[in-house]
């Protein structure tokens, strides 16, 4: 679960290049803006939703290796989204010809782009609302399509444009449908 700082008394939002610095500065937590600039600090992961999320990490880079549609980035990846908020999705894909359409400068910072696509793995200190939230942020914004995966619940929540969510009890995979064509997700070491 992330913890709200508006720093409105000393600035109206943090600037890109103060939170670059700041990700520097104290590497051990992980930190987003939402639309409106509002500082948001995330403690590290526990060792076992770390172990998860790798996996979930190398299945779709283990695909995107096969495939050469995009690139994919982890959970360290600040995104700088059509909202203006900056986003660090546990997994995200972004196809190849968007990401070629960024400039060097603007791949190496928070990248003005949305993913097409978002994986957010549930550790046992998120809340669930917050990542719902989060996820229909995405959406909004653009992406495609996105997983919430939440391994105590043992559910799965697709999101899509111009859908309601779909809800999958106890799934033992998923796949990539359109967006990540034959891509399938192994969820068995998940639940």
């Amino acid at each position: 679960m992330g913890i709200s700082i508006d720093l409105r008394a000393f600035t109206p939002a943090i600037s890109d290049r103060d939170l670059q610095q700041l990700c520097a500065d104290n590497p051990e937590t992980r930190f987003e803006t939402d639309r409106e600039g509002k500082l948001i600090a995330m403690s590290p992961t526990g060792s076992n939703s770390g172990k998860l999320n790798m996996s979930l990490a190398a299945q779709v880079w283990y695909w995107n290796q096969q495939y050469k549609l995009g690139v994919v980035f982890d959970s360290s990846t600040g995104f700088k989204l059509s909202n203006g908020a900056i986003r660090s999705p546990d997994v995200s894909w972004i196809k190849q010809e968007r990401w070629n359409d960024l400039t060097p400068k603007e791949q190496r910072g928070f990248a003005p782009i949305d993913p097409d696509f978002v994986i957010e793995l549930m550790s046992p200190t998120d809340d669930l609302d917050e990542l719902q939230q989060k996820m229909s942020e995405y959406i909004d914004c653009g992406i495609k399509l996105g997983w919430l995966i939440n391994p105590d619940s043992r559910q799965v929540e697709i999101y899509r444009p111009s859908q309601d969510k779909e809800v999958r009890d106890c799934p033992t995979s998923l796949n990539g449908e359109n967006i990540l064509p034959e891509l399938k997700l192994d969820l068995t070491e998940i639940f």
